[in-house]
């Protein structure tokens, strides 16, 4: 089966990581991948850009989309995008189109450009959100749910991480027969627990790790402050590890000091799985997430995790997993919390175990895999049907 990808491959963020992971490990099942992505090509934009793909690169291409701005958190098309990937999708006619979702105007106009080519369209959709209904219905996350709804009832399939994801867009009108739920999923052989000299190159006893975007919806501050208020003496460190708008802002009140290192962004994979292999206690203690999959890559590195409530993090944790923290008063709980961690090994020991087991329970790439083979193989048939 023929796939056309459309996603994003730059800045740094979870959909690039869902992308880079769902695509390889497609290949890896011998399927065909076209990787659509908004780019600069090296040539016209008039012409359909090809450049071969690092991993199995003989069953992959890589289509130029223009566009006049992108972030990691929404992209602004060009005038011509559209064009340029109708006349794309023509060209290599894919059995498929599945789009995860890069909040940008040309998710609108896709199901148009699918049933014209009468292609079958398959969407994941990344937007975070409180798993608490009250309170996404008061935040900007809620304006997202109910201005992509109606598009979204036009997809063949919505992907969503969560039973919450899921009741949402059907209450918003998201037919519930098009809504389905497969978590997010890690390579759990590559991601495993495993020896690093990190601490040792660190000279500290214990070592908390924070990663991921260094933006105001990840409530760095708080566990920033909750650090700072706990004192947690010269034998434990905090690493940040990641980069965004209020780095510069945070930085330079946490630092050395308070035994807090910045390491930005580290794009070197496996740099990062020896960051989680040393690490003692992943946080994450963000106010809104979908699933996150730096949190899923602690987890299956064997590192005992507390993260907040936010979005299917919570779920991800429940029952003895992790530590399931409020997204409110984050920084009180962290403040209490992170000295139990500093005194009892034991629990470091015990919770980095339970995290272990729970994502090989429920959480690996080859499960996600597995779900959406199913899935591309009833929609395709159904178009089949229809037709």
């Amino acid at each position: 089966m023929h796939i056309a990808w459309l996603g994003k491959k730059s800045p740094f963020c979870g959909n690039v990581t869902y992308g880079r992971e769902i695509t390889n490990a497609l290949l890896d099942r011998d399927y065909r991948v076209s990787f659509l992505h908004f780019s600069q090509p090296q040539n016209s934009y008039e012409h359909l850009q090809y450049e071969e793909n690092n991993h199995n690169s003989a069953n992959c291409h890589e289509v130029s989309l223009p566009f006049i701005y992108k972030s990691q958190v929404y992209t602004i098309p060009s005038l011509k995008s559209s064009k340029v990937l109708l006349r794309s999708l023509r060209q290599l006619k894919p059995d498929l189109v599945h789009a995860s979702l890069t909040l940008s105007p040309l998710d609108f106009v896709l199901p148009d450009i699918c049933e014209e080519l009468n292609l079958p369209l398959v969407a994941t959709f990344h937007p975070p959100f409180d798993s608490k209904i009250r309170n996404l219905k008061s935040s900007t996350q809620y304006l997202t749910y109910q201005l992509y709804a109606p598009c979204l009832a036009r997809y063949d399939r919505v992907i969503v991480f969560s039973e919450i994801q899921r009741d949402l867009l059907i209450k918003l009108g998201v037919p519930g027969e098009r809504v389905v739920i497969i978590p997010n999923g890690v390579d759990q052989h590559k991601y495993s627990p495993g020896y690093s000299s990190l601490k040792y190159q660190l000279r500290t006893k214990k070592l908390f790790v924070y990663q991921g975007r260094i933006a105001p919806e990840k409530n760095i501050e708080a566990l920033l402050k909750a650090w700072k208020l706990a004192d947690m003496g010269e034998n434990c460190l905090l690493l940040m590890v990641g980069d965004g708008p209020t780095r510069s802002s945070l930085q330079p009140h946490y630092g050395k000091e308070h035994n807090i290192v910045w390491l930005g962004y580290i794009s070197d994979e496996h740099q990062r799985i020896n960051i989680l292999r040393g690490a003692d206690v992943f946080i994450l203690p963000s106010l809104v997430e979908g699933l996150s999959i730096s949190l899923l890559e602690a987890m299956s590195c064997g590192v005992a995790c507390l993260a907040t409530d936010a979005g299917a993090d919570g779920e991800v944790l429940d029952n003895g997993a992790g530590i399931v923290l409020d997204t409110q008063g984050v920084a009180t709980q962290l403040k209490t919390l992170l000295p139990l961690f500093r005194n009892h090994p034991e629990m470091i020991s015990l919770l980095g175990n339970k995290a272990r087991q729970r994502v090989l329970e429920r959480y690996t790439l080859h499960q996600n895999i597995t779900k959406l083979e199913q899935l591309y193989s009833e929609v395709a048939n159904r178009q089949l049907i229809n037709y």
